[in-house]
């Protein structure tokens, strides 16, 4: 077969470049230019539609039949994937997400880690997917072994990264925009970070039993963080998340209100010009006293470093609702299937974006029932239907083999959440 200079054969350069021109035929399609401006609407906390998303990603070996992948190279094969699946999150799924043409070469940026082995046990479901984990953590002493934690420190390889976009950029050659990117983080969080060094169990016992060392180790994940951001921002390494972007914890970033005032077009992005994720589904089982004492202060700390934050994932916040509010910038609030919208719905109102996750178990289950579905949205219309709201099916990972049960979910709710 013949081989390209670009490390890919012919036939399958081929199979990319007319998968790529699709995607930029959709990306100028007029569902695009009003999903748009219904996303900015949206963020802005404007009067705007209700916004519907389903994340497809953890479906994996159930989406593949509907993905048939034509290439033979691996590199290829993982390319045609991934412009396979957003060709079908237009044509078969029909929700908002907003497709673009362009594609993402992310900075090749390196850290040093902590100074110890985090060690991970994992475990794989009945589809062979490795999906639980658990880790065996390094520190097991907190007061006598914090010392042994150092902050990370970080490099950028600037030759690889533009080789790499150079590449994309011959591979379509054209047909989409090829972007070199700063996305390095998913949250900014921090418990996750933290029960992967001292272990759940810790985390929680530690804010009885060694207070002060619980404060000094939350301290220095904070002040970590923060040299994270502040060392990629020196560098030049952050890009915008104000438009087609994942923020939070499934949001799209469209607004008006980034970047600040300041910046000129062609330069780097800056901190505050950013969308920020801070939550704690990690610190779910202990009391609103405890998370304002022990993780509340960081947080907000970190954010003020940020244009916008967006709080929340899984944990339900209405019962630490009144600490989370205080952040400046905050925008977005996620409202999982275990917050009680009714609490949030008086709170949020029009003051932040209502981000509602129902559970992914009512179209999991062996049989679709579209009555529990219409149940769950009638809930959130009554708690939530005057809110700059937006509903984002997540965590899916089995349809039961039946994927049109996603396309329905979205009609359903298209249906239901009409104004």
């Amino acid at each position: 077969m013949a081989e390209t200079n670009l490390g890919i054969s012919s036939k399958d350069l081929k199979i990319i470049r007319s998968l790529a021109e699709r995607v930029r035929q959709i990306s100028k399609q007029p569902e695009m230019a009003e999903r748009t401006a219904a996303w900015t609407a949206h963020n802005d906390l404007e009067q705007s539609r209700p916004m519907v998303l389903i994340e497809m990603g953890g479906l994996g070996p159930e989406l593949d039949p509907m993905l048939p992948l034509e290439c033979e190279g691996d590199f290829a094969r993982g390319l045609e994937r991934t412009l396979r699946m957003r060709i079908f999150q237009y044509e078969e799924v029909g929700d908002d997400s907003v497709e673009d043409a362009s594609y993402g070469v992310n900075w090749a940026v390196s850290g040093t880690g902590y100074g110890v082995q985090i060690k991970t046990q994992r475990a794989s479901d009945s589809a062979g997917r490795s999906l639980g984990f658990h880790y065996d953590p390094p520190i097991q002493d907190l007061p006598s072994e914090l010392s042994l934690l150092k902050k990370r420190t970080f490099s950028v390889d600037r030759e690889k990264t533009q080789e790499q976009a150079r590449r994309m950029n011959e591979i379509f050659e054209g047909r989409l925009d090829v972007r070199i990117t700063g996305r390095f983080w998913w949250t900014f969080g921090m418990t996750w970070t933290a029960i992967s060094l001292i272990g759940l169990d810790h985390f929680m016992t530690h804010m009885f039993d060694v207070p002060e060392a619980m404060h000094r180790f939350m301290e220095f994940l904070m002040e970590d963080h923060m040299a994270q951001a502040l060392w990629l921002e020196k560098e030049g390494l952050l890009t915008l998340n104000n438009g087609n972007d994942y923020i939070g914890s499934g949001g799209r970033g469209f607004t008006r209100s980034l970047p600040r005032v300041g910046l000129d077009p062609g330069e780097p992005a800056r901190l505050k010009d950013l969308w920020v994720l801070l939550e704690s589904q990690e610190s779910v089982g202990i009391s609103p006293d405890q998370f304002a004492e022990f993780i509340y202060p960081y947080q907000e700390k970190l954010s003020r470093l940020f244009g916008l934050t967006y709080y929340g994932c899984c944990e339900p916040v209405h019962n630490r609702w009144q600490h989370i509010r205080k952040i400046k910038n905050l925008r977005s609030v996620s409202i999982s299937p275990w917050c009680d919208q009714r609490i949030m719905g008086q709170e949020v109102g029009r003051s932040y974006v209502y981000s509602r996750k129902p559970a992914p178990s009512m179209i999991s289950m062996d049989h679709f029932d579209e009555s529990l579905v219409r149940k769950d949205l009638e809930e959130t219309l009554e708690h939530a239907g005057k809110c700059s709201l937006e509903v984002i099916m997540k965590d899916l990972h089995t349809v039961k083999g039946e994927i049109w049960r996603t396309r329905k979910w979205v009609e359903i709710a298209r249906e239901m959440l009409k104004r």
